[in-house]
C-alpha cells in the first residue's frame, strides 16, 4: 500500500533518508519524494532544475501499516500520516496511477512542449500529454503549467514544466 506523511516543508530528504536508514526493507519497500523538472534562466542560459512535486510530503510504499507505525515512532521531524480524521488512508488507484503516469518510476516528473492554438492548449510531448482538462493556468515566462488534481483526499495544486514552443490566433 501506498501511504503519504507530512514533514515540514524543507525536510523532506532528510526524513526520507531517516526511513531508509531506520525501517527494515521488509517493511518499508519504497520510501520517495516525487520531483519535477522546471526550466530557469540565469547567467544568460537555461538551466533544468528538479524541484520538489508536492512540498511538505514524503511517499511510502509499505507492506504492515502497524508495523511501518511503530518505526516511523523513530523517525525526528515526521508531522504526521496523511488519513481521514484518526484512520491512516492509502493513497487510492486514481492517485497511484496519476503518480506513475506522470513520474513513472523515477518519481521525476519532466518537461512537457506545447502549443496554443486559439486559447487552447495542446501538449504535444511529455507527462502532460492527454492531461489537457487538468491544466487550470499556464505561466508562459516561467514555463510552468499548474494542475489542479485529486491527491491526498482532497484537490490540491500541482506545478509542473511546460514550455509553450508556439502561441497562434
Amino acid at each position: 500500500m501506498w501511504y503519504v506523511m507530512q514533514v515540514r516543508t524543507g525536510t523532506e530528504e532528510n526524513i526520507r533518508c531517516q526511513c531508509q536508514r531506520i525501517i527494515s526493507s521488509d517493511v518499508l519497500e519504497r520510501c520517495f519524494i516525487p520531483y519535477y523538472q522546471q526550466k530557469k534562466r540565469f547567467r544568460g542560459e537555461w538551466h533544468i532544475q528538479e524541484r520538489i512535486l508536492f512540498p511538505g510530503y514524503v511517499f511510502l510504499i509499505a507492506r504492515n501499516l502497524e508495523i511501518l507505525i511503530d518505526n516511523l515512532k523513530q523517525v525526528i521531524g515526521l508531522t504526521r500520516l496523511i488519513g481521514t480524521g484518526d484512520e491512516i488512508v492509502p493513497l487510492s488507484q486514481e492517485e497511484i496511477d496519476l503518480l506513475l503516469r506522470m513520474g513513472s518510476d523515477s518519481q521525476l516528473v519532466e518537461m512537457s512542449s506545447g502549443i496554443i492554438e486559439n486559447d487552447r492548449v495542446q501538449v504535444l510531448s511529455g507527462p502532460l500529454k492527454g492531461m489537457e482538462g487538468s491544466i487550470c493556468k499556464i505561466d508562459r515566462h516561467k514555463r510552468m503549467a499548474y494542475l489542479e488534481v485529486e491527491m491526498f483526499g482532497r484537490t490540491v495544486e500541482m506545478k509542473v514544466g511546460l514550455e509553450i514552443v508556439s502561441k497562434k490566433g
